[in-house]
């Protein structure tokens, strides 16, 4: 007989044969794992999927293709994130800034060694990974076992060590021209805010120095008018009041005086008397005591006058060596 489809014949519900026994269903707790749970009727609700196997928060370190891949959960998020370090590279700095970026939950980061000292931001990751490390997000201290390297052998270690050099050279070949002008940007924008901070120094300085020199250059003019005035006393007193042998001891006693008064200058100086340095060492008087009526500060303007001097001469050394390179490739080229 032929049904359609869809369409079962319909078979009438037999009783069990007498002394069959019914199969009874398996009591037990359900299986554990994905649960499916059914709220009303299936035409208005979904079924909802829970799951009792929570991911691990431990801070796990394994190796791929010869990079260390860290591996921890993300405290927003609550997720697996895998960072992978360059450890000849990459820094501690630059690892927690890599995790601050990735979770904005993340406000603060530390590195801790086993027995709690800080580790500086400055530090390879290479280095870091020799040890075991704490690493505190959040105020939370999760410890990070770092797996043990097997020893090389004299051989291969050498052999590693040759082709680190050999990267090495290379890495620095193909990159020096642009760590020079990067090099050359950061020397100017130096040279730039060492100028833009002397510039009110400078018009102050100048300002002290012209008033110095003006004070300096009427005391010259005062020692002439003095020594002038001398002159015509002893010329007075000579020829029309005394006579030259009256006035002769007189003239010794006074250059011996004035022996006696520059003798007392190396003195207290320890410099030779002459005028220039009379007048440098007056000057510099004048200077420094307007200084402090004015506040300018020395000791600041000579630290910042040195620095552009060192900026200014690196600068110099940098373009020398970009110059010498361009002459280089255009000599290739031709």
């Amino acid at each position: 007989m032929l049904f359609p489809r869809g369409a079962w014949p319909w078979r009438p519900r037999l009783p069990p044969p007498p002394g069959a026994r019914a199969r009874a269903r398996p009591r037990g707790p359900p299986p554990q794992g994905l649960c499916v749970k059914l709220c009303g009727t299936l035409k208005d609700h979904q079924p909802r999927l829970c799951s009792t196997v929570a991911p691990p928060d431990e801070i796990t370190i394994n190796y791929r293709h010869g990079l260390p891949l860290i591996t921890l959960t993300l405290p927003s998020r609550k997720e697996r994130c895998q960072f992978v370090v360059k450890p000849m590279l990459s820094t501690v700095g630059s690892f927690l800034q890599d995790l601050r970026d990735e979770d904005k939950g993340v406000k603060s980061t530390a590195v801790l060694t086993a027995d709690g000292s800080e580790i500086p931001a400055s530090t390879l990751m290479g280095i870091l990974l020799m040890n075991d490390f704490k690493l505190v997000i959040n105020k939370i201290t999760y410890d990070v076992r770092c797996p043990k390297k097997e020893k090389l052998s004299c051989e291969h270690t050498a052999e590693m060590e040759n082709v680190k050099s050999l990267v090495h050279r290379l890495f620095t070949a193909l990159h020096s021209e642009e760590f020079q002008k990067r090099r050359e940007r950061r020397l100017l924008e130096k040279i730039d805010q060492l100028t833009g901070r002397l510039q009110p120094l400078e018009q102050m300085k100048a300002r002290i120095e012209a008033r110095s020199e003006a004070k300096t250059s009427g005391l010259l003019w005062a020692g002439l008018a003095l020594l002038s005035a001398q002159a015509g006393a002893m010329a007075w007193l000579t020829w029309w009041v005394y006579s030259w042998d009256i006035m002769e001891p007189v003239t010794y006693f006074i250059t011996f005086a004035n022996s006696m008064v520059f003798f007392a200058y190396f003195i207290v100086t320890r410099q030779d008397y002459t005028y220039s340095a009379v007048k440098r060492r007056q000057f510099l008087h004048f200077f420094h005591k307007k200084s402090k009526q004015q506040q300018f500060d020395v000791a600041q303007y000579n630290q910042l006058k040195e620095e552009l001097a060192k900026a200014n001469e690196s600068l110099g050394q940098v373009r020398h060596s970009l110059c010498l390179r361009m002459r280089e490739e255009l000599k290739e080229k031709n």
